[in-house]
């Protein structure tokens, strides 16, 4: 469902005959009404998703499902063409302007591909151009389709000036504030080759590629979500288009997203432009951009198959997500002759790999609560194979993502894994639901203490309001314990259970109080245990200041954020009271980034027992280090 799809097939592939005129439609014969009422339910299904797609970047459905849709619609619209084609909301190409940046029109269409999941189709495309230009040993490059977010990056003189999302095709989202922060986005094209010699660059170009975030960092993000007990983030392209967005440089600087270059657009002057799409590829890598790496040239239809299902194996290797290959004639002279559509050009095509999906039985859905009392819904599944390996929970996100899918205790479920990475159920197999099945009904009030739970405005979720919540307190003390924060060794998830059953610790601060009777009230004085467990606590009131600070369990301040306000304040004091007391920490871009930090720390700190808790620490011999100043983000190389 990328921006970068085109989602109808054309009326005729190169080489083929083209349609004759349309025909005056009211001579054309009725559309029955069944017919009329699923086209106008899938034109506002359709525009529905596109608006969840394109301008939230929060997607209901997987693009497989949304691809059947357009699929469906496109029969239908051929079968009956006395109506109308509608625009089903962002258009051919979608639309992923927010309103939310300055609009900037493209010097070229920035277009989209056709796209088919089928082996025929492709054939079809490569047996069309065969006949085109009379030949079957016609050159083509195969590109890994990343997933991620269309971006064009504007040189002038080997400068980047620009960088702005595909938009509608036509116009998009300057982004270049924000394109800064991408650490593999040069921001001056090398002009000299590393042997010495001339590399010359072209006065403007339209470079075209796509900006997206490596499974790596899409893991570490998340971790750090969960340390901060905030939702994760359902699959990198949505991280991706939510971050672009941002008006917040720094954040994006601290996400570290990647881009990588397949295409352009303008070219001045036009006679140095590359001639094959092999050369483009050579000139990228000696400007120093950030190339496609998987890519094969091949000279046959049989030659193209085989590469795009060797892409298919090996493309979970790769250290970025992929969901198709990209089949492009190499010869530009050639493609010139090809032409294609005001959407689309006609000598390229998307080949997109099928989800790997699985059935399976859901078992139950359990509730899990978190230390800021936010409570995650997650299936328990019958275990089951998928892509390579074994699954028996996938989380279900929040309470309206169950009654969205309508998933009852007991339905055959499909499971998927979102991007490649986490496995999300996407829908549950309605012909063969038990006749007595009951739909879920979403707790009231909390698993753990009994609280009536409550719905923030501008969230999904719901969370328990109650701060002695025992599950939320078991979850504070693992938290502030663990080796991300000030890490004390031997405190356990066992141990912090025996010790909060046996009411020896309610807060962080009492875990500084405890001694060798607290342990053995609570079952943990065997041997020298107790004696290492003590040690630990000791040593730990000698943490870093920022190990401190995300341990506090902020809501939204995750590890990063944290080591930011640890030099911006300087001490637990000063954070407390809202006083910077050290120096400013600054962006990239040489922007200071401590408002939003500032705000979420305010917030935090208006709650008594808050300011409380950070006074008692103190009181109780913690000591803090100051850890030295890092710059949190990289600026582009240059």
């Amino acid at each position: 469902m990328l921006g970068m799809v085109l989602l109808a097939w054309p009326a005729a592939w190169p080489g083929e005959p083209a349609p004759g005129p349309v025909r005056d439609e009211r001579k054309m014969p009725e559309v029955p009404d069944a017919a009329r009422r699923r086209i106008e339910e899938l034109r506002a299904e359709i525009a529905h998703h596109d608006q969840l797609y394109f301008q939230q970047a929060e997607p209901e459905i997987s693009d497989f499902a949304y691809d059947q849709l357009k699929h469906e619609l496109a029969g239908l619209e051929k079968s009956h063409p006395g109506i109308a084609t509608a625009d089903t909301g962002g258009g051919p190409v979608g639309d992923d302007r927010s309103g939310l940046h300055p609009v900037w029109r493209h010097l070229v269409p920035m277009l989209s591909l056709e796209k088919t999941y089928e082996e025929p189709e492709l054939r079809r495309f490569l047996a069309a151009m065969a006949r085109r230009f009379g030949r079957t040993d016609l050159a083509y490059v195969v590109e890994p389709k990343v997933d991620g977010v269309a971006v064009s990056a504007i040189y002038d003189h080997g400068r980047l000036v620009r960088a702005v999302t595909r938009g509608n095709g036509r116009e998009g989202d300057d982004i270049t504030a924000n394109a800064r922060m991408i650490r593999s986005l040069p921001r001056v094209l090398r002009a000299t080759a590393p042997d010495g010699a001339a590399n010359p660059v072209p006065g403007l170009v339209e470079l075209r590629g796509e900006i997206y975030v490596t499974f790596a960092e899409f893991a570490r993000l998340n971790r750090e979500r969960d340390s901060a007990d905030e939702p994760l983030f359902a699959e990198p392209r949505n991280l991706v288009a939510g971050t672009i967005r941002l008006l917040d440089p720094g954040t994006v600087a601290e996400r570290h997203l990647d881009v990588v270059f397949y295409g352009w657009g303008a070219w001045a002057p036009a006679s140095a432009a590359p001639a094959t799409q092999h050369a483009f590829h050579e000139q990228v890598r000696a400007w120093g951009l950030p190339d496609l790496d998987a890519c094969q040239t091949v000279c046959s239809e049989d030659g193209v198959w085989a590469a795009v299902q060797a892409l298919g194996r090996r493309r979970r290797q790769l250290a970025f997500p992929t969901d198709g290959a990209v089949i492009k004639l190499d010869s530009v002279p050639l493609r010139s002759e090809v032409g294609g559509s005001e959407h689309a050009p006609g000598w390229a095509l998307a080949f997109k790999y099928a989800p790997d999906r699985a059935e399976t039985r859901l078992r139950a859905i359990t509730v899990q609560v978190g230390r800021t009392g936010l409570l995650t819904p997650v299936a328990e599944l019958a275990p089951v194979q998928l892509a390579g390996g074994t699954v028996a929970r996938a989380t279900l996100h929040n309470r309206q993502e169950i009654a969205r899918l309508d998933l009852r205790i007991g339905d055959l479920v499909w499971v998927e894994r979102a991007g490649e990475i986490i496995p999300a159920v996407t829908g549950a197999d309605l012909a063969q639901r038990p006749a007595d099945s009951r739909p879920y009904v979403f707790p009231a009030v909390c698993p753990s203490c009994g609280a009536a739970l409550v719905h923030l405005e501008g969230e999904a979720a719901v969370r328990c309001p109650n701060a002695a919540c025992p599950a939320q307190v078991r979850q504070r003390l693992r938290h502030f314990a663990s080796r991300a924060c000030v890490d004390i060794d031997g405190l356990g998830p066992a141990a912090i259970d025996a010790l909060v059953e046996s009411g020896r610790v309610e807060t962080v601060a009492d875990l500084y109080r405890l001694r060798r009777e607290d342990l053995a009230a609570a079952g943990l004085s065997r041997g020298n245990a107790a004696d290492r467990l003590l040690a630990a606590v000791e040593r730990s009131k000698r943490a870093e200041l920022w190990r401190f600070v995300f341990g506090l369990g902020i809501p939204h301040v995750g590890a990063t954020t944290a080591k930011e306000l640890a030099v911006r304040y300087g001490s637990l004091e000063a954070l407390a009271a809202g006083r910077p007391g050290g120096p400013d920490p600054i962006s990239p871009d040489g922007a200071s980034r401590g408002d939003a930090a500032d705000r979420a720390i305010d917030v935090f700190f208006r709650v008594p027992q808050n300011r409380a808790l950070v006074a008692q620490l103190l009181d109780l011999g913690v000591q803090p280090t100051a850890a030295p100043r890092e710059a949190h983000g990289t600026p582009a190389r240059n």
